[in-house]
């Protein structure tokens, strides 16, 4: 084998080149490729494409199980391209399609019914005898707003005004729902800018909410995790509720054991409370004269180990004579 210095660089660089682009190839087709992508893909065929995209979700009993991949007009059907990637999902050779709605503001996902008892298979396509496009609500009404702003509300007053002038002889049954139609068409047109308006804003509406797709969306996952919280401490909220019954069921047995007792000494708190409210004028005088006494004996007990003491009437000792202090005597001549 010759020296790779010795090999032809033109040939090199060719075969570099092909392994590239080979490697590019399936790097962008790379669920495609086998072993790789995995998965199994199938063809659906429907009146409609409903609104359906490229990457929406194929769901099976709700449960996401793979994606739309393609969607293409074949003479007056839609035919869907969509891979299963889980290989443990089972859909028979009977198995029905469906677009559903999603959310609120209109996305859809592939919806798929597996029935039969033979499996059904790779790249088999549904028909449309067993699959359903979705009546889209929004464009429904988008279109009736654009009809009625077409509508010139005059002349088909006008109209309504010459028809009923035309059956001017009918009989007395005819004229009367003549006149209802008459009413009818005036009422729509006094109130037609006032239709229009409410037609704008119901459009507005509908933008807003489109706008604010991904709020509403985080909005919805919040709330499913809150739930699944709540899911989560349903036996402690359970066992918690369990123990409150309990407490509420000793609580009853204790007021029930004890009912004499407590309606003897109810009784005499009673009392107690009738005769300190008799004699609340006693007490706050009682209170008032308390608190002199107790402003005196703090001066007499607050300056020591002595209590200051004062006799009137006595004659004071001469300089020469002092008594003694003791820890039982008091200052300035007084035990």
């Amino acid at each position: 084998m010759k020296p790779f210095r010795e090999m032809n660089p033109v040939s090199i660089g060719a075969i570099g080149i092909a392994v590239i682009l080979c490697l590019l190839l399936a790097a962008f087709n790379i669920e495609s490729v086998p072993l790789v992508g995995g998965g199994r893909t199938f063809q659906a065929a429907f009146t409609e494409a409903g609104g359906l995209k490229v990457d929406d979700e194929v769901r099976v009993a709700g449960v996401r199980v793979g994606k739309v991949e393609k969607l293409g007009l074949e003479g007056k059907r839609v035919v869907v391209d969509f891979r299963v990637e889980e290989d443990d999902v089972w859909l028979g050779n009977r198995t029905g399609a469906a677009i559903k709605i999603k959310t609120a503001l209109g996305e859809k996902y592939l919806a798929l019914m597996p029935r039969g008892s033979e499996p059904l298979g790779e790249d088999t396509r549904i028909p449309s005898s067993r699959t359903l496009a979705p009546y889209d609500v929004v464009e429904a009404f988008s279109g009736l707003t654009e009809t009625v702003q077409k509508i010139d509300s005059k002349r088909l007053a006008l109209a309504f005004d010459t028809l009923s002038a035309t059956f001017a002889d009918s009989p007395a049954e005819v004229k009367a729902s003549l006149r209802g139609l008459t009413r009818l068409s005036q009422t729509v047109s006094s109130r037609d800018a006032k239709l229009r308006g409410l037609l704008k804003s119901s459009r507005g509406v509908t933008k807003v909410l489109a706008d604010r797709n991904e709020d509403l969306t985080k909005l919805m996952r919040d709330g499913s995790k809150l739930f699944r919280a709540v899911q989560k401490r349903r036996a402690v909220i359970h066992q918690l509720l369990v123990n409150s019954v309990a407490l509420s069921t000793q609580l009853t047995g204790l007021v029930d054991e004890n009912r004499k007792q407590l309606k003897s000494a109810l009784k005499h708190l009673a009392r107690v409370v009738a005769l300190l409210q008799r004699n609340q004028n006693n007490l706050d005088k009682s209170i008032k004269s308390l608190a002199t006494f107790v402003r005196l004996f703090g001066n007499v007990v607050g300056t020591g180990r002595w209590f200051d003491a004062y006799i009137q009437n006595l004659v004071p000792l001469p300089p020469s004579i002092s008594l003694p202090k003791t820890a039982a005597g008091g200052k300035g001549g007084g035990s």
